[in-house]
C-alpha cells in the first residue's frame, strides 16, 4: 500500500470527489438541489475537466474537441438546474432529458480525445458520466407524468 505523500500515490475517483465536495463553499452545496446525486457528479465532471480542456484546446487537432466537450459538460449541471427549478413533471422530465444528451454526447467527446487525456483519465471520466446517464434514467422514469405512462398501456 502506498502512502499519500509517496509520489506514486493517487487518489481514488471517490477520494477526489469528496476532497473536492470539501472545497466548496456552502453557498453551492446548501442549496437542497446539492441532494440530487447527478448533480454534484456533473458539477464535479465539468469541474474536473478543466486541465483536459486546456491541453485539447492547445492542439489545433483537438481544439474543437475541446469547445464541444466543454460544452456538453457544463450543459448537464447547466440542464439540471433548469430541470429542477421547473413546476411541472412534463417540463422537469424533458430538461432531464436534455441533460442525458448532453451527458451522452460528454460521454462520447471524452472518448474521443483519450489521446491527450490519457486511458486512465478517460477511464474515470467515463465511468462518472456513465453513472450521471445512469441516475438521469432513473429521475426521468420518476419524474415522468402518471397519465404520459398511462397513455402507452
Amino acid at each position: 500500500m502506498l502512502r499519500e505523500d509517496s509520489a506514486e500515490y493517487r487518489v481514488s475517483l471517490e477520494e477526489e470527489f469528496a476532497a473536492w465536495q470539501r472545497s466548496l463553499p456552502a453557498e453551492i452545496t446548501s442549496d437542497p438541489l446539492w441532494t440530487c446525486t447527478a448533480f454534484p457528479l456533473a458539477t464535479f465532471a465539468a469541474d474536473r475537466s478543466w486541465d483536459d480542456l486546456t491541453r485539447l484546446a492547445a492542439d489545433p487537432r483537438t481544439a474543437s474537441m475541446a469547445d464541444q466537450l466543454g460544452r456538453s459538460l457544463g450543459g448537464i449541471g447547466a440542464t439540471y438546474t433548469e430541470a429542477y427549478s421547473r413546476r411541472s413533471a412534463r417540463d422537469r422530465c424533458r430538461y432531464y432529458e436534455y441533460a442525458i444528451g448532453s451527458a451522452r454526447e460528454a460521454r462520447d467527446w471524452t472518448f474521443k480525445a483519450r489521446r491527450i487525456i490519457g486511458e486512465e483519465r478517460t477511464r474515470e471520466q467515463l465511468s462518472l458520466l456513465t453513472r450521471i446517464v445512469q441516475l438521469l434514467s432513473v429521475t426521468i422514469v420518476r419524474e415522468r407524468p402518471r397519465e404520459a405512462i398511462q397513455r402507452k398501456k
